[in-house]
Order: C-alpha cells, then structure tokens, then sequence
C-alpha cells in the first residue's frame, strides 16, 4: 500500500523539494512551539528514502503562516547555498494570487511604496515616500476576475518585504480577504488569509533546467468559485 505523507509534494529531486503549504502552516519555528512543515517534510524525506540518522533541509524562503501555497527547500548544501543566491539577486519569478474586497482603481499597475517593520506588532507600515528605515517595495498586479463581493488579483512582487502584498493592497483600498491586520473587517474561521503563492519559475541551481511550478489553492467555496473561472 502507497504511503501517505502529511506534505503536498510539487516537485523533488536530490537537491531541491517544493511543497503546497496549507494555511496555518509554519515554515520554520516559532515561539508558539508548533510542529513545522520542515519536521514533516524531514519525516517524509526519511521514510521515503530509508535514510539513518538527521536528514538535511535547508529553508530557501518562508511565507506567512496564514498564507497557502509554493515553499522551496532544499536537500543540499550546494542546492541551498545557491537557491539562497537567486531569491538574494531576484533570478526568478513568484506569482501569487490574492482575494481582495473592493476593486482596484485600475486594472493592472504597478505599486511602489516604502515599508518599515514594527518588531512589537509583528506589522508593516507604508508611504509613499522614502522614509528613514523603511524599505523601497514594488509589486505588479493585474485582476484576474470578479465575484459579486470580491476580486481575484495576480501579484508578482518584485521586491521581498515583510507583509508586502498585505500592506500594499490595502494601501489602495484592497485589504485581503480575512486579513484583520491589515484592514479587512472579519476573520476567516480557520484563521487564513486568501493569499495563496501560485506560482514559480526558475532555473535549477545545478542541473540549469528551466522549473516551472504551479500550486492549486486550498479547496474553500471562494477558492473554488474563482479556480473554475482559470
């Protein structure tokens, strides 16, 4: 009987595993003490493969843990070391999906703002004007689609920001849908966000092969309703 493995594996090989995390999934630790999906990705990985002693995954990125979709790991040193280099010089290409209350004044643009963290809030800030400590971020959106309450919007951020997308979605008006923290008026009951990394393309760090890789979002009504319609 085929095993099956707590993780949405979307690609491995010997260097690199890239997985479909659900919401509510941490990356890495935090001080919550929850389980990672790095722990079940190294169960995985040992099962799978009958490995002795500690399997080796090294976290290229993270996203947001109410937040579904693409993560990238790696499974060597060499795999990490230069992953690590193309998310540092933005050789590559993330799309993500975001479902916004209200629709955008245009149909597709390009945000620029200037971001700063507040550590005690874990919360990022905005303007539209260069700022001590806060750092420049850009992003493209285009709308993919509407419901009679909501907008289906594909992001590609080209900066790498803290809370990027959130932030600057709702600074035109377009918070994401159940994201209390950065304007929206409800929460989801299952604690996500609709912000959902659809999408990456790159080249392999060491076989130099074109990867293109898409994640399904998470089956919910709303989710639903806007995957037929793609």
């Amino acid at each position: 009987m085929k095993k099956e493995y707590p993780v949405q594996v979307l690609f491995e090989d010997n260097h690199l595993i890239v997985v479909n995390k659900h919401p509510g999934e941490i990356v890495q630790g935090d001080k919550t003490g929850d389980e990672t999906i790095g722990d079940r990705i190294k169960l995985y990985i040992k099962e799978k493969y009958d490995k002795p002693g500690d399997v080796f995954l090294g976290t290229v990125h993270r996203i947001d843990r109410p937040v579904s979709g693409i993560v990238v790991f790696a499974r060597t040193s060499k795999g990490l070391e230069r992953m690590n280099k193309l998310f540092r010089e933005k050789d590559l290409q993330k799309t993500y999906w975001a479902v916004v209350k209200n629709t955008p004044p245009k149909e597709a643009d390009h945000l620029i703002s200037y971001l700063w963290k507040n550590e005690k809030q874990n919360k990022s800030y905005a303007t539209s004007v260069p700022k001590a400590g806060a750092l420049l971020s850009e992003l493209d959106y285009k709308i993919l689609t509407k419901s009679d309450n909501y907008t289906l919007l594909e992001v590609k951020p080209i900066t790498g920001r803290h809370h990027q997308i959130r932030v600057q979605l709702s600074g035109i008006g377009c918070p994401i849908k159940g994201d209390l923290k950065y304007g929206f008026n409800r929460s989801n009951e299952n604690g996500s966000i609709h912000l959902h990394a659809r999408a990456i393309t790159f080249e392999h760090p060491v076989t130099k092969v074109e990867i293109n890789i898409v994640a399904e979002p998470p089956s919910d009504p709303l989710w639903d309703y806007f995957k037929k319609g793609q």
